[in-house]
């Protein structure tokens, strides 16, 4: 497709307030504020601590609470348990900080805190509001998950009382999946609402240092407003290049751009636009502190503070297959895993070139047994496995929907653009076979023929499919210049969706659930409040945009270049009545 790219890569909520930024501006700031206090700087997992140390030690005397941390030989033997020998997989831990300290050493220091000769300290590090619960000032640095990672790649950053920065990035991955980020999480539920500070060091050498009742009055106007979060574009070995010229990306050094997660709420990050300075802080901190107003209070009954809908983009144009791959059921997660439900999840088609398809359940009639051997055979190299042999193809085409309920066997094709909406436990994919190609680092990609026998479910075949799991449309309401259709998901699977047509204004209403939409047809158009809730809100072509549930009722209008013209949004919630 030809298009002008108006695709907004950086949306942020503004604020009034004020941003200290760079390192000489917070030292002043701080040494002005403190003499001889404590300043405890509490830091996320992939926060440079040294830079901090490096900037600030001047101030006072500087206490690492790495040091007081166990020995990595005991973190590693109290971590396996979630950890384990899988090279994708753990547990979810119920591990809390205070067990990966040193108590003796934890103590001793609290107790030098204590009786401190009249001068300024800072402690700094993963626990510091342990070490030093009476602070006088509270900072926390926080960090966007995906700059984490990026450090992983760049082998800039340890686990939490790991020197693991030289190991393969998957392995630091899960431990911070399943353990890390978990832990961390928790201690900042715990902490967040009592400092005095938020210090943003996503970008190195860069800091920003920002009063926390600021921050918490953005996470108070985020979630009265239609919101975007920040869109993560990354490249994948069946990568293709349709979100290079709709979304606008850089493509100096980059094969191609596989992946974007337009709306994970765990990984992507929120910006704060704090009188015309940008801090970035992760978006999950929104859904852990203003878990009722985004989620709804029935959505946060059920979920607790986990946002549970998904919308990411696959891009095969020109690329090759997914991974032919498979998800577990509820009860296999939750088991295995310790997920509470599972990755159901669904493929709309953007956009797709002619002879594009979705691989969709089993063909009627085959052999299970015989399509598990013929996988293990192919993953030991000695011959290509024959997918289509096994499993059914299904012609696609733009604005198609395609359900696919835990169990069931799938992958796009090439020459697609899927939005997948899905649950959120994206990590539980089961790779079966990959094509007999290797990932970005030159490396097989990780397979799971062992969990994925497990899991299939061999009765989505050919029949189910046709029936129950493609284009199951439905035109359920209509008014002036507009119609809804209802277009799954699954009866299995609880997120419902709905695509709207319209020419003229649509009313929506979040009925006490947040709402996930796109703009999936048209240039732009405006989201309104009728009763002036919040300002009016531009969204453009594919942007994934979220309605928190405490806005209620809402409009959709077609703006700008699109007036006159028919658009459409597929729009995602959370079932909560029959």
């Amino acid at each position: 497709m030809s298009m002008e790219s108006n695709y907004d890569k950086f949306p942020a909520v503004k604020v009034d307030g004020s941003v200290v930024t760079g390192w000489e501006n917070i030292f002043s700031l701080l040494q002005s504020q403190t003499d001889d206090k404590v300043i405890a700087i509490e830091c996320y997992q992939g926060v440079n601590e040294e830079e901090i140390k490096s900037n600030l030690r001047d101030l006072g005397s500087f206490i690492d609470t790495k040091l007081l941390l166990k020995e990595e030989s005991e973190i590693i033997k109290l971590t396996q348990e979630d950890v384990t020998d899988d090279a994708i997989f753990g547990f979810i831990t119920k591990l809390k900080l205070e067990a990966f300290f040193d108590h003796e050493k934890l103590q001793n220091k609290q107790k030098e805190l204590e009786n401190k000769p009249k001068e300024l300290t800072i402690v700094c590090g993963p626990g510091a509001f342990l070490c030093a619960p009476n602070a006088d000032v509270k900072i926390y640095a926080d960090m966007a998950r995906w700059e984490i990672q990026q450090r992983m790649r760049r082998h800039e950053v340890h686990g939490l009382g790991m020197n693991n920065a030289h190991e393969a990035v998957n392995f630091q991955y899960k431990r911070a999946f399943f353990v890390d980020w978990r832990v961390c999480d928790k201690f900042k539920k715990e902490w967040f609402h009592k400092c005095d500070y938020l210090l943003d060091t996503n970008t190195s050498g860069f800091p920003k240092l920002v009063d926390m009742a600021t921050v918490q009055e953005g996470l108070t106007k985020a979630v009265g407003q239609p919101i975007r979060v920040v869109p993560f574009f990354d490249p994948g070995p069946w990568g293709g290049h349709w979100m290079e010229e709709v979304c606008d990306l850089d493509t100096e050094g980059k094969p191609n751009h596989a992946w974007c997660f337009d709306c994970v709420p765990e990984e992507n990050s929120l910006l704060l636009n704090i009188g015309g300075e940008i801090v970035e802080i992760p978006s999950i901190d929104l859904v852990f502190f203003r878990s009722r107003q985004l989620l709804g209070e029935e959505v946060e009954a059920r979920f607790g503070q986990e946002f549970p809908i998904r919308f990411d983009f696959l891009d095969t144009m020109g690329g090759g297959n997914l991974s032919l791959q498979v998800h577990p059921d509820t009860t296999y997660i939750q088991q295995n895993f310790g997920m509470n439900y599972t990755q159901d999840e669904s493929y709309y088609m953007l956009d797709a070139k002619e002879g594009a398809c979705v691989y969709l359940g089993m063909k009627r009639g085959i052999d299970s047994g015989s399509m598990i051997d013929d996988l293990k055979k192919a993953q030991e190299g000695n011959v290509a496995f024959d997918a289509e042999k096994y499993v059914n193809t299904f012609p696609a085409k733009k604005h198609d929907h395609f359900l696919i309920p835990g169990g069931t066997v799938h992958c796009s094709g090439k020459d697609s653009m899927v939005l997948e909406i899905s649950a959120t436990p994206f990590i539980f994919t089961f790779k079966m076979w990959d094509w007999g190609r290797l990932g970005l680092d030159g490396k097989p990609r990780p397979i799971n023929i062992e969990h994925a026998s497990k899991v299939i479910d061999w009765d989505r075949d050919t029949v189910y499919a046709e029936n129950e799991l493609i284009n199951q449309v439905a035109k359920i309401a209509e008014g002036d210049g507009w119609f809804e259709e209802r277009t799954g998901l699954h009866k299995r699977q609880f997120i419902e969706t709905r695509r709207h047509w319209f020419s003229k204004a649509v009313i929506h209403d979040t009925q006490g659930a947040v709402n996930v939409l796109n703009l999936v047809e048209g240039d732009e158009a405006i989201i309104e409040s009728p009763n002036n809730l919040f300002e009016p809100y531009v969204v453009h072509y594919a942007e994934t945009f979220i309605v928190p549930a405490a806005v209620g009722e809402y409009s959709i209008r077609p703006y700008g270049k699109s007036e006159g013209k028919t658009l459409a949004t597929i729009k995602a919630f959370v079932r909560t009545k029959a």
